[in-house]
This record gives structure tokens, sequence and C-alpha cells, in this order.
């Protein structure tokens, strides 16, 4: 295992230091990507520290809020933020809300946005998020995008770029041909999926699913999609049409079997005071892929991807909330020194001890970023 887990230390993003999972397994004649993705990017505005809901026709005062790039800009930086080589596909608008997403991105989190454009003329879409009761509350607005933003999202004209990897979010009814395109060249397809408003919850909707190698929906989607009354035998009946299935149980944690192998793993949930929501599941898909690339094994694949999504509900904001390896390993060194932990906790993370950089060690957790626009850099 320490050969395919051997990483190397870059300079990351704001200074952070950075962690290449896949050192051990580089080769030259690598795909130029380790993830491509595409979709739409929010501009997110985030309200937290709120009591209760909004009452109608009163004022409610937030004791904090950050705005970040959203959308699948959520499921970019937690990729890039762990190491991996991702590629975006997205359209901006050429408002300043679009500027700022796209500085974030590139600038921010070093994310190749060569498959982006910027499209003249159209506002960013905009949603405003409320957090409270560790339950989050939404609103957005956006302007019907022009044709030239709808092929970017689609993934056309241009054909997806070699990656080793993709992760697409399927929509019932409706095929995306740019994941069999991204699947014929290669690249595996990991994928998750939104609630059916239709109501059908029919699998043979999901007609991408075919070219998948893992799916990963929430406990309430995988007993509608299969009809089965628990998780678990749904994580199982999924397996007949993709060969990984992971069932997120929330506070429970997950639950995945590898049909290919009969492998399973079960990982409870990682209990932390959750400040906002936002984006955990994306961040949860980015811990799983980073650690199948790895080729690590199921359980520590699925014990990562818990990780990072509990240390992401700790912080405000979709996207800048994404931990990376700096605050995995001083959660890892935290948890070690705490008095009567758990032993058999500890060795569910034992992995990480190849992994996690080597530095001091520093408060944690540890606030990740200051998602605000307005401030004024220096001349």
């Amino acid at each position: 295992m320490a050969s395919t887990m051997a990483s190397s230390m870059t300079g990351g993003s704001h200074g952070r230091a950075q962690v290449d999972p896949l050192a051990g397994l580089r080769t030259p004649t690598d795909p130029p990507w380790d993830v491509y993705l595409t979709g739409t990017v929010f501009l997110d505005i985030i309200f937290t520290g709120l009591d209760s809901a909004p009452v109608r026709g009163t004022e409610s005062w937030a004791r904090g809020m950050g705005s970040s790039p959203g959308g699948v800009a959520n499921m970019a930086t937690a990729l890039a933020r762990l190491g991996l080589r991702t590629s975006l596909a997205a359209a901006f608008g050429d408002d300043h809300y679009g500027d700022y997403c796209w500085d974030a991105l590139e600038q921010g989190e070093g994310i190749d946005l060569s498959p982006s454009r910027r499209v003249p003329g159209w506002h960013s879409p905009v949603t405003v998020s409320m957090a409270y009761e560790g339950e989050r509350t939404m609103v957005s607005h956006g302007h019907e995008p022009p044709p030239e933003a709808v092929l970017v999202q689609e993934g056309a004209p241009d054909c997806p770029p070699r990656a080793r990897a993709a992760v697409a979010s399927l929509v019932p009814g409706k095929r995306a041909p740019w994941i069999a395109q991204a699947a014929s060249k290669g690249t595996r397809i990991f994928a998750d999926v939104g609630w059916d408003d239709t109501g059908a919850w029919d699998l043979a909707g999901l007609a991408d699913l075919e070219h998948c190698e893992a799916f990963l929906p929430n406990a309430a989607e995988a007993m509608r999609y299969t009809g089965t009354e628990c998780p678990r035998e749904a994580a199982h009946a999924l397996t007949a049409y993709v060969p990984v299935a992971v069932v997120t149980l929330g506070a429970e944690g997950a639950y995945a079997v590898d049909g290919r192998t009969g492998e399973t793993a079960v990982v409870p949930a990682i209990a932390v005071e959750a400040l906002d929501p936002t984006g955990a599941g994306d961040v949860f898909v980015a811990g799983f892929v980073a650690g199948t690339l790895a080729d690590w094994p199921l359980a520590d694949r699925l014990a990562f991807a818990g990780l990072t999504a509990a240390l992401s509900v700790q912080e405000f904001g979709g996207s800048l909330s994404a931990p990376g390896w700096s605050e995995i390993g001083a959660w890892w060194r935290k948890v070690q020194s705490l008095q009567a932990q758990d032993p058999e906790a500890l060795r569910r993370y034992a992995f990480l001890a190849d992994l996690v950089p080597e530095e001091a060690a520093r408060p944690w957790p540890l606030r990740r970023a200051v998602p605000t626009i307005g401030f004024r850099r220096p001349a």
C-alpha cells in the first residue's frame, strides 16, 4: 500500500501545503487531467448563525455571512484541494460576480478553466443560502442562459479532454452526450443524482448510468430508485446497474458495495458541530473519487469521503469550506492526541499517516477562507 499512497508536497492555493495522492501512480503517458467536470457556476451568498428560519414580516440578522463560487464550483474546488488536477467546463457571466468566480477558481484554486467560456451580457446565477438548525434554505435567481452558455455547460461543442475520471450529475430522462464520449476514452465516470421531481424514480431513465463506474445517491434516492426499504439492500440492488454503489446515510455515515468483487464497507459518520451543510455532498464525492484514483481499499475510500465531508460542514460556504490536506492533517493529529480515543476509530483512519503533511500542529478546526466580495486590493 505504501507505494500507491506516496505523496509529494507542492505549494497549494493560498499558500496551503498540497499533497498529491496520485504521485506514486503517475506516468508520462497519463491524461493531462485527473478529473473533468462541467455544469453551472453560481455565486453563492451564505448567511449563517440564524437562530431560526426567517419569519414573514420581520427582519432577521445573521451572525455570519460569506460569498463563494457555488454550483459545480463546489465539486471542482473540493477535488482541487485534495491535490487532483481538475478541469472545469462552465459558462461565466461577464459581470463582477462572474469575474470573482473565475478568479477564485483559476487563480485561487488552480483549476483549469480552458474549456470554460465568458458569455457577454449574461448575468451570473446567484443563490442565497440560509443555514440554521443544521439545515439550509436556498433562494436562487438566474436568467435563461444563451445558446453558447448551454453548449459549454452540456460539454459541447468541444469533446471533453482526456482525464482519469469525470464527475457527472445524472438527470432523469436526459442523456449528456459528453459522458459517453468521455467513457469511450477510458475516463472513469462517477455520478450522483438529484431529487426526481417527476416522481418516476425509474433507473432506466438514468440512461448514462451504463457508462458509470460508481453511483453515489443518498439513502432516500437509492431506496426510491430500487424500490427497497433498506439503504444497504438498495446499495446491493444498484450493483446490477453500476459496478460500485455508495449510499450516504446522513448522520449514520455511508455504505458501499463493489459488485465486481463483492466487497462491502460501512463507515459511521464523524460527530461534528455543523455550521453549514452547503456542498457537503460534493465534498463527499470528491473524497471518494480521490481515494478511488489513488487505488485505496473501499473502506479507506469511504472513510476518507466521510471525513472530508465532516470537515466541510464546520465552515460556511459550499466551495470554500472544502478541506485541504493541511486541514486533514490537523484533524488527524488532533484526534490522536485526545485522551481515551477509541482505538478502532483510530485504526479506521490509520491510512492517513502516510499521507498528511508533516507540519507543526495548528489550532483545529481551522478557518479555511474569508469568502467575501468587496475588499479593495492594495494599489
